[in-house]
């Protein structure tokens, strides 16, 4: 579909956020939350009623900028683009109070540029997930790293400088790897649109080979695949509101979409087959999930630890879209979805932490579950979610990425996909066993009765947020309609894909 009010609210979706940017910087600082309150209203309405056309099974266009016969600035909405477009869009609400929660509890500076930062990062994902081709996804793609810088270094520390020159160092030799690949794909085929199924069946051989690697190479530093993780870890030191950006809603979220485009709408099942890069980029991936568990167990900085468990679960969804069958792309897609409400959760519960009681360690949580007890209650949730527990919105799709490495016979990516949820619950599990049963000495000889008496929950712009996003988690696994939704765009993304059909 092009044109008319669905075309209209694409260009809404997008533009929005980067409008609320400027007003930001220019309206002076009361301003500064309220612009980006209702940029994130309306950006999150206009993707809502996107849905109802695309779940129809419709794909709406909008025609930004002709260049050339075959090649334009173009955003296109399907499943895949709706279902990441619908997660950066509502989570932006919750955020943005959150955002302003934490501002206030901890005197944060800058504000302006903070609150500006982080619209433009909003903007960015929005036009990565709604790009039609590989020249509009590229351009946003590099937009979401410049971005997000401002809001790495924020602090202006010497470690927030020495992870702002990490991160930029990591995301632009993936962007000149991903752009190398698209002026080679574009010479060789002269599309670049996104085509369900691949647009590369006419190329083969070692060509073929070079731009898998090129590709996978420029979309594996956002997704964190490992060895290309370092700057994600290195990134905790920016303010925790940004940590949550990072790891739920914009960036690495932006990693794993861009390899879910990359797998099945420009190379495609049948491209994929010819040569073994899936296999290699599925033991990838399983080395990071395995790695990646056991090193965020030894962390005590909880945000290192919720970082590693980022770059763990960022894995599972790149294992399944590597697996090449369609239950792993819908677990991935569920996932993608399911993995930003436990983790958002996560860094909110951290940041309420830090922000009330200025703990930052896990050593440090010791009985504090008493003394804030909905929070902790929130982090709980949080982590059975992750865990996968049955009823959590997790279990949802590491049920459909275990089917997809059955459906591929690939039992090795089943054995480190349910191992994993087991070192998940080793390094999550421990963190509620310290704050809600410490032991009573640990409670000061009386039981929980002194920690009880000094209750002092995080403020509610901080609380509410988290209390949201928990329920969220416990919604999608428990409630059929909301599940069934999700289910509903993650099979006709892999019907789309694996029928090649439009």
């Amino acid at each position: 579909m092009t044109g008319g009010l669905p075309a209209i609210l694409v260009a809404v979706a997008v533009a929005t956020p980067f409008l609320a940017g400027i007003l930001i910087l220019v309206t002076g600082t009361r301003g500064t939350e309220v612009w980006g309150h209702i940029a994130a209203a309306i950006t999150a309405a206009a993707a809502l009623l996107l849905a109802p056309t695309v779940m129809a099974g419709e794909t709406v266009e909008l025609l930004v900028v002709p260049l050339v016969p075959g090649l334009d600035l173009l955003l296109r909405v399907d499943g895949l683009g709706l279902v990441f477009g619908l997660l950066a869009s509502l989570l932006w609400i919750v955020t943005g109070v959150y955002s302003g929660g934490y501002a206030a509890a901890t005197a944060l500076a800058n504000r302006r540029r903070y609150f500006a930062a982080f619209a433009a990062s909003i903007g960015a994902a929005m036009g990565v997930a709604f790009a039609g081709n590989l020249l509009t996804f590229f351009l946003f793609y590099e937009a979401l790293t410049l971005a997000t810088y401002p809001l790495v270094v924020h602090t202006e520390s010497d470690e927030a400088f020495n992870a702002g020159r990490r991160y930029l160092l990591f995301s632009l030799g993936g962007g000149l790897a991903l752009l190398t690949a698209m002026i080679w794909a574009w010479q060789l085929t002269g599309t670049l649109d996104f085509v369900p199924g691949g647009f590369l069946d006419q190329v083969a051989g070692t060509t073929l080979v070079v731009l898998f690697v090129l590709f996978v190479s420029g979309v594996a530093v956002k997704s964190a695949v490992m060895p290309l993780h370092a700057w994600l870890p290195a990134a905790m030191v920016a303010p925790t509101p940004v940590s949550a950006l990072l790891h739920a809603v914009a960036v690495v979220k932006a990693g794993v979409f861009a390899m879910m485009r990359v797998l099945g709408f420009v190379f495609g099942p049948v491209s994929l087959a010819e040569f073994a890069g899936p296999e290699v980029l599925a033991a990838l991936a399983a080395i990071t999930i395995v790695i990646g568990s056991l090193i965020a167990v030894r962390q005590d900085n909880l945000k290192r630890r919720l970082a590693y468990s980022t770059v763990v679960h960022l894995s599972y969804i790149v294992l399944g879209a590597a697996l090449v069958a369609p239950f792993g792309t819908v677990g991935s897609t569920l996932h993608m979805v399911n993995h930003g409400l436990a983790k958002i959760t996560l860094f909110f519960c951290a940041g309420a932490i830090y922000a009330t009681t200025k703990r930052q360690n896990v050593s440090e949580l010791t009985g504090l579950g008493h003394r804030m007890p909905w929070t902790f209650t929130a982090f709980t949730i949080g982590s059975l979610g992750l865990i996968g527990v049955p009823g959590m919105s997790g279990f949802i799709s590491k049920f459909f990425l275990a089917r997809g490495a059955i459906q591929a016979g690939d039992m090795v990516a089943l054995t480190v996909m349910l191992g994993a949820s087991l070192l998940t619950a080793t390094y999550l599990l421990p963190i509620v066993r310290v704050a809600f049963f410490p032991g009573t000495k640990a409670l000061g000889g009386r039981g929980g009765r002194r920690l009880r008496a000094r209750r002092r929950e995080a403020r509610p712009a901080l609380l509410v947020p988290l209390l949201i996003t928990a329920l969220l988690v416990v919604v999608f696994g428990l409630v059929p309609p909301a599940f069934g939704v999700q289910y509903e765009l993650a099979a006709d993304i892999a019907v789309r894909i694996f029928g090649g059909g439009q």
